[in-house]
């Protein structure tokens, strides 16, 4: 008998989860849903912390015609990274804006300063 397509993607996400428990079979892995586990950690400074990862077998998007346009991860990760791009692109002209402001305001502290040092 055919497997269904959620089916299918039920025991996928079954398959690759139980793949990720026994990569990571030296840690303490609580199961906390049907596709998540949590793992108990403790970051840098020593405070309890949790790792949770969810496996998830994604459809795409919804078309008009009641279907699904297919989940591509090739493009999603393309878009991610030019996303990145673009963020570290506006980080950097704002760190600039930032550095061209305190070394103006600096110069006109030091305007201020000179003259009132004149003015004395």
């Amino acid at each position: 008998m055919a497997m269904t397509k959620t089916a299918l993607e039920s025991a996928l996400r079954n398959d690759f989860l139980s793949k990720l428990i026994s990569a990571l079979a030296d840690e303490e892995i609580l199961r906390v849903g049907s596709n998540e586990i949590a793992i108990p950690c403790v970051d840098a400074a020593g405070n309890d912390a949790w790792v949770c990862v969810k496996v998830s077998t994604p459809r795409g998007t919804r078309n008009g015609d009641g279907g699904y346009n297919p989940y591509d991860g090739y493009a999603a990760a393309d878009d991610y990274a030019l996303d990145c791009a673009e963020k570290a692109e506006k980080r950097k002209v704002a760190e600039e804006k930032k550095a061209a402001k305190i070394a103006k305001d600096k110069a006109k502290r030091e305007a201020a300063k000179a003259a009132q040092e004149d003015g004395e």
